[in-house]
């Protein structure tokens, strides 16, 4: 009897100890969960996170509501989930631009991604395609660099952020060759500027290029990835082209406020990878030009901080900074 007590106390003991965080587990969601992107509707962002705002609804049993706050680089959306509740029900779509580029181009940053932040899971990817238009002389992507080597900073180029500058000029150090920097407002802007022939080339991606490339109108030299893409498995990847130190892809990941119960983190990683990997899910992603990802947490902590520090050098070299 007397060990039976004690089994039976230590049993009860346990499921005390535990049960508020099971309980909490358990529960979450209870109400709508808001998932805010920093960008205007209809972009690679604002669709990847209707698709899983979609699919965790339907799997957690609660709304999941897309808020759009574009503007200031996405800063604005950024600070709405710094500063909100620590519970599970604010969530960020949070880009690869806000989380990796922006620590490393500008001077000072409004927040800290790797403070401020709870990482969730990396979502999927953006591959770039090294674009041209299809009468271009550049037929390979050794056809272009060979082109800036002969003739030094008197290719444009066009780029949709800072982040596509960035992964331009990371290119241009490895092959050692000197572009002329184009802004545009937005990856479509950029591509239409190499289609009416104002740029040469740009680095896009994926979800603006692959149906102009699919459509004759735009031809692509090379991938950015370390794999070709399944949406263009015939497009080689720049390390294909002799330059096997580079690689570049864009990414959005789910994110919450820092201070998040680890139980509720925990949950909607398992959730995001679990519905990452729905065959359904994947085919919808891949047809939009996104790789599905669907990491863990670990994984995209470890991605942020190896990406910021290599940024750093390139803005650095590249002499790209900004003042906010």
């Amino acid at each position: 009897m007397k060990m039976k007590n004690m089994i039976a106390a230590a049993l009860a003991f346990g499921a005390l100890a535990g049960g508020p965080a099971a309980a909490q587990q358990a529960s979450y969601p209870e109400r709508v969960v808001k998932i805010i992107a920093g960008f205007p509707p209809g972009g690679g962002n604002d669709v990847l996170a209707r698709l899983l705002a979609e699919r965790l609804q339907n799997v957690l049993g609660q709304p999941f509501v897309v808020e759009n706050r574009p503007g200031a680089n996405g800063f604005i959306a950024f600070d709405a989930v710094r500063k909100s509740k620590p519970d599970g029900y604010t969530l960020l779509v949070g880009p690869s631009s806000g989380m990796a580029v922006n620590p490393a181009v500008y001077r000072k940053l409004p927040y800290d991604p790797l403070k401020d932040f709870a990482p969730i899971s990396m979502v999927g990817g953006f591959p770039l395609l090294v674009t041209v238009k299809p009468d271009s002389p550049y037929k390979t992507l050794d056809d272009f660099v060979q082109a800036a080597r002969k003739d030094p900073d008197s290719i444009d180029y066009g780029s949709a952020a800072t982040s596509f500058q960035l992964a331009t000029e990371m290119f241009a150090q490895q092959a050692q060759i000197k572009l002329h920097h184009i802004p545009y407002t937005g990856s479509a802007q950029a591509v239409h500027a190499v289609l009416s022939g104002e740029v040469p080339v740009t680095f896009a991606d994926s979800s603006a290029a692959v149906p102009q490339i699919k459509a004759d109108s735009l031809r692509a030299l090379a991938v950015t990835t370390g794999q070709r893409i399944s949406s263009l498995p015939d497009v080689p990847t720049v390390r294909e082209a002799n330059y096997p130190g580079y690689e570049m892809m864009l990414w959005s990941g789910l994110f919450a406020p820092a201070g998040t119960p680890p139980e509720v983190l925990n949950k909607l990683e398992q959730t995001v990878r679990d519905i990452v990997q729905e065959p359904g899910i994947q085919e919808r992603l891949q047809a939009l030009g996104i790789e599905p990802i669907g990491s863990t947490s670990e994984e995209l902590t470890a991605t942020m901080q190896t990406q910021i520090e290599q940024y750093k050098e390139v803005a650095r070299n590249a002499d790209i900074s900004i003042d906010w």
